[in-house]
């Protein structure tokens, strides 16, 4: 049996040379994140961390979205589910961090919330042009809290992390390309192949100089942990606010969010 039969809501391929595909596999729903797929990608990193198959792996999403964030249908949670979110969260970026064998995300369409965290914790991001990147948490009353405070400074710098975590303006792969927070930026037809062919030249080079050097310069993100850490904790909070409700009454009635922290 494959290491990765547990898996229900990744579909998980060995390809050729040690490349290993994963796809975030709810086609009919945008790839919309149950609390379920949530803990699944949580876990997945160290998996293939141990998987002596596999060399490289690539992330992708089914049909026309890489993720389009968290399922409206997810029941709201309580306490110890904000616990649990939190825990998986966690578990999803450290586990990339961590991860040795590098990561390439294929930025497929739109990409949203905890679905943007595994879009953008990868090792070498490539967008589809008019992909939309939305991290989404201020808009919904939380912090950005699941990857955003550790990565993006790094990557497109403080101010402009700001500026677009705020949603002051809509942020597509070629304007990500463009401020540095993705790889490259492509036409659809070219993501997905352009990720494998990267991912196979990889597979094909010196393994341990390849995931030395991951290790070394990873060593900025985990000088940072304690800054995601606190993002994080700071969003959890955040779900018990009035701002929160607000914003869940507002999308399931398809209407404009009136936050009460604002009036």
């Amino acid at each position: 049996m494959s290491r990765y039969a547990s898996y229900k809501e990744l579909k998980i391929e060995h390809r050729p040379n040690g490349v290993l595909l994963v796809t975030l596999n709810r086609p009919e729903k945008l790839n919309a994140m149950t609390y379920s797929m949530h803990a699944e990608i949580g876990r997945l990193w160290d998996e293939i961390d141990r998987d002596e198959e596999t060399r490289v792996a690539v992330v992708t999403g089914a049909g026309r979205a890489f993720c389009s964030g968290n399922d409206l249908k997810n029941p709201d949670p309580d306490f110890d589910g904000v616990r649990e979110i939190m825990k998986d969260a966690v578990r999803i970026v450290r586990g990339m961090v961590e991860c040795d064998k590098p990561i390439i995300s294929a930025i497929n369409g739109v990409a949203v919330g905890a679905g943007l965290a595994v879009a953008l914790m990868a090792d070498v991001t490539i967008a589809a042009e008019d992909a939309k990147l939305i991290d989404g948490h201020t808009g919904v009353g939380v912090a950005a809290g699941d990857h955003s405070s550790l990565i993006w400074p790094l990557l497109c710098g403080i101010g402009r992390a700001k500026f677009y975590l705020w949603n002051l303006a809509p942020l597509t792969g070629k304007e990500a390309e463009r401020i540095g927070l993705v790889t490259k930026a492509l036409p659809l037809d070219q993501v997905l192949p352009e990720a494998l062919r990267l991912a196979d030249q990889l597979a094909q080079g010196p393994q341990h100089a390849i995931r030395g050097t991951k290790r070394a310069i990873n060593g900025w993100l985990r000088s940072a942990m304690p800054i995601f850490e606190h993002s994080a904790a700071l969003e959890m909070v955040d779900f018990f606010g009035a701002d929160v409700d607000a914003a869940r009454k507002a999308f399931r009635a398809k209407q404009p969010v009136k936050f009460p922290s604002a009036k």
